[in-house]
Order: C-alpha cells, then structure tokens, then sequence
C-alpha cells in the first residue's frame, strides 16, 4: 500500500478520504486490536473470496 494518499484523503481515517494507504490500515488494526500485518492479510482474504478466488 501506498503511504501518498494521492490527495485524496486516508479512507477510514480522514472524514472525506477515498484513498486506502498504509494509514488506513493502521487504523483499522488498532481499532480491531491486531497488527498491520493481519490487518492487510485480512483483507486480502475477504477480497478474494469477494473475488470468487480461493486464498493461500
């Protein structure tokens, strides 16, 4: 993820964000009380099985 919000604000963080980043997923791993990390490999699981894709 990228850390430049493009101008666009940090998703889940700023009040008018569009742009997820690294930012964004800090924040919502602190607020689900878990790392970066798991945060990120989260949400790669739910996209994927969003996605129709089976994950690792």
């Amino acid at each position: 993820m990228p850390d430049d919000d493009m101008g666009q604000g940090n998703a889940g963080v700023d009040p008018n964000g569009k742009s997820i980043t690294n930012k964004t997923f800090k924040a919502a791993a602190e607020s689900q009380g878990m790392t970066e990390e798991d945060a990120k490999k989260n949400a790669l699981e739910m996209l994927q099985k969003q996605m129709g894709k089976k994950s690792d």
